[in-house]
């Protein structure tokens, strides 16, 4: 049975899903852990797939404000970098190469425009998604490189890092694309 919070807002069981009339799922509001925090990852992914509906690659390609050179399209290509990188990396402790020439994502290629980066940024959270079905939130991996080689943390940490990851820049895409053509909210 559904049931409206005193802010009226829809509370749902784990498995119920619900959208907003954006698309975006809600996410649940109670439940599993696991579900609930991997529902909150999947409304900022839907988030950052809302804030590039609709532009085109010359659009895709603008950056924010000078000397800002960051644009929708260097953050869709970051976030197939992150997501290769915590999910299959980290969490499933593969050897993986970068998804894009540069690692980071953010150098775009003239060649490769908004469409093919979301497909490749797809692919990699289904990639993601398949390593990690079977493993609990207590499971351990290890980050290989960066600033803090050797940490262990686990998929529970993993999850959270993404979401606030998604969130940090979602808050990017709003302003990249209300300066873009003017289109704020959600």
């Amino acid at each position: 049975m559904t049931t409206n919070s005193p802010a009226g807002t829809p509370n749902t069981p784990a498995e119920t899903p619900v959208s907003l009339p954006d698309g975006r799922p809600v996410p649940h509001l109670t439940g599993d852990e696991r579900a609930m925090l991997e529902s909150w990852l999947d409304f900022h992914r839907a988030t950052l797939e809302l804030k590039c509906a609709g532009l085109d690659d010359a659009q895709a390609r603008t950056a924010s404000a000078e000397p800002s050179t960051l644009t929708l399209l260097g953050l869709v290509q970051h976030l197939a970098e992150v997501e290769r990188n915590w999910f299959q990396r980290v969490a499933a402790g593969l050897d993986v190469p970068p998804v894009h020439e540069d690692g980071t994502g953010y150098t775009l290629d003239p060649g490769r425009g908004l469409d093919e980066a979301l497909g490749i940024w797809r692919r990699e959270i289904a990639r993601g998604r398949e390593l990690c079905a079977g493993l609990p939130l207590d499971h351990i991996g290890r980050v290989a490189e960066g600033p803090v080689p050797g940490m262990e943390v686990s998929l529970r940490w993993v999850l959270i890092h993404m979401i606030e990851e998604y969130a940090r820049h979602n808050g990017h895409a709003d302003l990249l694309r209300e300066r873009i053509d003017g289109v704020t909210g959600a």
